[in-house]
């Protein structure tokens, strides 16, 4: 759309800060769909938590207003996803969007599937794909890739908590698994599928990819861009609240007045006793606002993020 024409749509009320989980439609990029928001929200402070590459559906976590400074802890969430993996052809994307570099005949399901599947479960050191958005030098892989560059990354530590096949349909040389993916933050499900075909001596590619969550917010609760887009023009959109947000990520501490008072004004409180990976606590006040996010430090938590006026 031109930019005078979009000058000259009404603006829309302005968002309350919160949460919108939006099941992003394939062709989107996450930009795209940050780009729509902000005109939805009525603000230009939007922003997502994992970018979906555009063949990708599915969950899309987008903060507006000051949630957007929750996105760097949800960003960091397990994820689930579903997907089709096509197992006899490798491409250069290691999806189903580049060109086939080598086929390989399966006439049926490769033996050796099940334990190829478990070496791929649980801890493993993973090389993201040539064409992921890593940056390397400043400069994402893929547009090295695209200038001509041979883009080599290296392998990083991430945690298949769950890998599940379900459905296997074999047909015209191919082999099409259906699966269930519960991944760390940093995953890349393409280079999930083309590290079994290698596994399988076949090759493979992703030809499907579906997020079904992120942490705490799954699909069920995601609308559609067209749902968005049908929202009244005179009512401001409705986000996830602030506290409501917090919930789903966080341990929740509940505040007495005092406690919130001090955290308003950056102070420390009593600590939470919540000790590992997730030290990091949502405090909610006596109203049932998020007042911050506090950490324990020593004999005190401390506040890492305010969202309280003192």
């Amino acid at each position: 759309m031109p930019a005078e024409q979009r000058d000259r749509r009404p603006r829309r009320p302005t968002a309350a800060d919160g949460l919108l989980i939006v099941d992003k439609p394939a062709g989107w990029t996450s930009h795209d769909v940050v780009a729509k928001a902000r005109w939805l929200a009525g603000t230009r402070k939007v922003g997502h938590a994992g970018t979906l590459d555009p063949m990708a559906t599915g969950v899309l976590v987008l903060g507006v207003g000051r949630a957007t400074r929750l996105l760097t802890y949800v960003v960091g969430a397990d994820k689930e996803y579903r997907a089709t993996i096509r197992l006899g052809v490798s491409t250069t994307t290691d999806d189903a969007e580049g060109e086939v570099v080598a086929r390989t005949p399966v006439p049926e399901v490769p033996g050796g599937l099940a334990e190829a599947v478990r070496a791929l479960t649980g801890p493993i050191q993973q090389v993201p794909s040539s064409v992921s958005a890593i940056k390397i030098d400043g400069q994402r892989a893929y547009a090295r890739v695209r200038a001509g560059e041979d883009v080599q990354l290296t392998a990083r530590p991430v945690t298949m908590h769950e890998f599940e096949v379900g459905e296997v349909r074999a047909a015209d040389g191919i082999v099409d698994l259906d699966v269930r993916v519960v991944c760390s933050s940093g995953t890349y499900i393409r280079a999930l599928a083309r590290d079994l075909g290698i596994a399988l001596g076949v090759g493979g590619h992703l030809t499907m990819l579906r997020r079904t969550r992120v942490g705490g917010y799954p699909v069920e609760s995601a609308r559609t861009l067209d749902e968005l887009e049908a929202w009244p023009m005179d009512r401001p959109l409705d986000t996830l609240p602030l506290a409501d947000a917090a919930r789903a990520t966080f341990p929740v501490r509940e505040l007495t007045g005092p406690e919130a008072v001090a955290l308003g004004h950056g102070q420390r409180i009593a600590p939470s006793g919540v000790d590992g990976a997730e030290r990091t606590v949502a405090a909610i006040g006596p109203g049932g606002d998020l007042v911050a996010l506090i950490e324990d430090r020593g004999p005190q938590a401390r506040p890492v993020l305010v969202f309280a006026a003192p």
